[in-house]
């Protein structure tokens, strides 16, 4: 998974108080963890909605997407969005998310379902649609069903899944009172079976570990959707779907989708050239495309020869010009961006180091500064688990608190980091503790330096973090760093501007000016000279040098904060610079090192090479199921490391362990509901990770194509896209 966001359905997908601070931690009963009120998404969706008769038959649509996928099997370790994709176009799926970001049942495939049965054991009794067929003309049923359980059960490990939740609570599958009904029956309680065989694969690909392992990697040879698969050509980048004529639902109105592969940074040109006709965009792409539909050419910059720049400038004017066929439709992609802080060890395995970071941060600024110029509403996020909209979500932050800077100082003060600490070997007596020294774990947990991940996390894109954390265990340098330096030492003011138009901050020489640099890949010492001059240890401090530095023990407080270096990574960048001048306000010096993205996640994120980072985690339908490994206490592996899931803070308590434990065994979906609250508003408490903002969504479209957009949290319906009529007019009411 890219630091974009993280795949929770395709890859399966803190808390201690402060009992002996200077501050207190707020009520969790005031925290609106116990709310039923409904909340409503902050933006909605926008496709260009059209009514199917306004729809012309026929026509291929050319979608862009980030690479040709590895495999077609949602349930394998590298599945990806394009999967995901071809997955919700081609097979069955029994419920599918609405605008709300809930679970509805899926009316092309089920009829009705529900528990029909509590004691001595919960059965779920599925009526399928009775026109609903295979492909091949064979009936989707039972056998489908059992097949997906066996496959997915964990029980045979010939099987090579990325995800057994739900599907290893299941005690059998059964057929009904006839063909149609398929009788589901758990060995444990399970409140989540809604998210249960979506998608559902034939028997033919879950027959077997051959089948399952390798024989739906490039092809399925059955399917059951407005779409069929015809082929995916690696070579030409293409994944090609095809109408469906066994479709028994609304048929398709286009003929053909193709997914194109074209790379984040090259899809303007793609769509000048007329190569695709939809693709998600980043924010100077954006408004690029909105400047050419306005006829506004935004004047060309840099140096060059004037026959070159004669040359540049007919070419982005022909470019400008197809442009301006195109449209933005924004919205705010299903998933949120977060600010980790890893609390293995260093300075932020004490809570109240994480509690101090979190209360030095203003996320309303920061959601501003991202949302803001693109017109999206500039909320900060106030959950982990949901967002606004979905039925578990309320805003519990109030359980950590918003920005205190007082309250910070205080915090750092009581775990012993203060103003103009002695720098160099600390004394101690014999037998001493430096008070602090080995930070507070939440629940009393020791963290270990050798903690790893077990787990292979991927894309959403998000949402999504896509990588892998098979990777061995980084040095903390890479090829392509970009380097280190330390924000802080520049005597620069809290509140110096930050670029607010997505470019990279490295364009700018805002809070560079007098920034040290050092070698690629290279970390502060945690002792020596605060600053970007990393003398060695015992050093004394430059007179003048570091005011205003917090120091305990003779190390001065600087933390590990690891950015991306990519084209496309430029709003997490401002970001990171924004969120770097705030801590420096309360006295933490952030020495920034910028990545790869290929090694951002898995050789930095996933291996706990940091201190503080950015990255986003989709939004689940069903957070009892999916967020539990993110947020899961780690634990210690037979061979000494700590086996850590999907929770790259290392961060995590029994408390919630129990309470996503008991939201899974809840069968009342209100009482789970409040559950998953509770467990959020503890999360918040530990401070392990600080949600900062709904990730915006942007997708450049053809103008004369419906019902494809920015689609929020609805699941595309693919039947009902297609071009416009040439009668119909773009923008009138559907």
């Amino acid at each position: 998974m890219s630091h974009h966001g993280v795949g929770l359905r395709a890859v399966m997908r803190s808390v201690a108080f402060l009992t002996a601070g200077v501050l207190a931690v707020p009520l969790l009963t005031a925290c609106g963890g116990d709310q039923d009120e409904e909340s409503k998404p902050l933006a909605g969706q926008d496709i260009a909605p059209a009514g199917r008769a306004r729809l012309a038959d026929g026509g291929t649509l050319r979608w862009a997407v980030d690479s040709v996928p590895e495999t077609l099997n949602t349930f394998q370790a590298d599945a990806d969005a394009t999967t995901t994709r071809v997955a919700q176009a081609v097979l069955p799926s029994m419920y599918r998310l609405d605008a709300n970001g809930r679970a509805k049942r899926n009316a092309d495939f089920l009829e009705s379902a529900k528990v029909v049965d509590t004691e001595p054991k919960q059965v779920v009794l599925y009526k399928l649609h009775q026109q609903a067929v295979w492909s091949d003309g064979r009936e989707i049923g039972a056998a489908d069903f059992a097949a997906q359980w066996r496959a997915l059960s964990g029980k045979d490990s010939a099987y090579w899944t990325a995800r057994n939740a739900g599907y290893d609570r299941i005690e059998k599958v059964q057929r009904g009172a006839n063909d149609l009904e398929v009788k589901v029956t758990f060995s444990r309680p399970y409140a989540d079976w809604k998210s249960l065989f979506s998608p559902l694969y034939p028997k033919e690909v879950m027959g077997t570990p051959d089948s399952f392992n390798e024989g739906a990697r490039r092809k399925l040879k059955v399917t059951a959707g407005a779409f069929n698969l015809k082929k995916v050509a690696k070579a030409d980048g293409d994944v090609v779907l095809v109408r469906n004529p066994r479709w028994w639902g609304h048929p398709a109105r286009l003929d053909k989708i193709v997914l194109h592969a074209v790379p984040r940074d090259k899809r303007t040109e793609a769509l000048a050239a007329g190569q695709v006709d939809v693709a998600e965009i980043d924010p100077a792409e954006a408004e690029r495309i909105v400047l050419a539909s306005r006829g506004k050419p935004t004047p060309l910059q840099g140096p060059g020869a004037r026959r070159e720049q004669r040359h540049a400038a007919t070419r982005y004017a022909a470019q400008q010009q197809s442009l301006s066929a195109f449209e933005v439709r924004k919205s705010l992609e299903p998933a949120y961006t977060q600010l980790a802080l890893n609390g293995a060890d260093g300075p932020l395995a004490d809570e109240r180091v994480r509690r101090a970071v979190a209360r030095a941060l203003d996320r309303k600024a920061i959601a501003r500064l991202v949302l803001k110029p693109l017109g999206l509403p500039a909320v900060p996020v106030g959950s982990h688990l949901a967002l606004s909209g979905q039925a578990a979500y309320a805003d519990n932050s109030g359980a950590l608190g918003g920005k205190d800077t007082h309250e910070a100082e205080a915090l750092l003060a009581d775990a012993g980091w203060v103003h103009g600490g002695p720098l160099g070997k600390p004394k101690k007596k014999e037998g001493e503790k430096v008070a602090g020294g080995e930070g507070k774990k939440a629940d009393g947990q020791s963290a270990s330096p050798k903690a790893s991940s077990k787990a292979s996390p991927k894309t959403s894109t998000t949402a999504s973090p896509k990588a892998s954390t098979k990777a061995g265990k980084s040095s903390g340098t890479s090829g392509e760093d970009d380097g280190t330096y330390v924000v802080g030492d520049d005597d620069k003011p809290y509140g110096e501007p930050v670029r607010e138009d997505h470019q990279d901050p490295r364009d700018s020489q805002v809070g560079r000016a007098k920034t040290s640099v050092a070698r690629v890949g290279e970390h502060p010492e945690r002792g020596g000279v605060p600053g970007g001059a990393y003398a060695p240890k015992g050093t004394p401090a430059a007179a003048g040098a570091a005011v205003g530095a917090l120091a305990k023990d003779g190390k001065p407080l600087t933390l590990r904060f690891v950015l991306p270096s990519g084209p496309g990574s430029a709003t997490l960048r401002a970001v990171g610079e924004r969120i770097a001048r705030m801590l420096d306000r309360v006295g933490i010096r952030t020495a920034v090192t910028k990545v790869s993205d290929d090694s951002y996640f898995k050789d930095h994120i996933a291996n706990g090479e940091y201190d503080l980072a950015l990255y986003s985690w989709p939004a689940s339908a069903f957070p009892a199921t999916d967020a539990r490994p993110i947020y899961a206490k780690p634990v210690p592996a037979a061979d000494g490391s700590l086996n850590v899931e999907q929770n790259y803070t290392r961060v995590g308590t029994d408390q919630v362990d129990q309470l996503f434990d008991q939201a899974i065994a809840t069968l009342d979906e209100g009482r789970s509901a409040k559950l998953v609250r509770k467990a959020d508003a503890r999360i918040w408490a530990a401070g392990g990770s600080i949600p900062l903002f709904q990730r915006p969504q942007l997708t450049a479209v053809r103008k004369n194509v419906a019902n494809v957009g920015a689609f929020g949290f609805q699941t595309p319906h693919y039947e009902d896209m297609g071009f416009l009529k040439k009668s119909a007019t773009p923008g009138s009411k559907p």
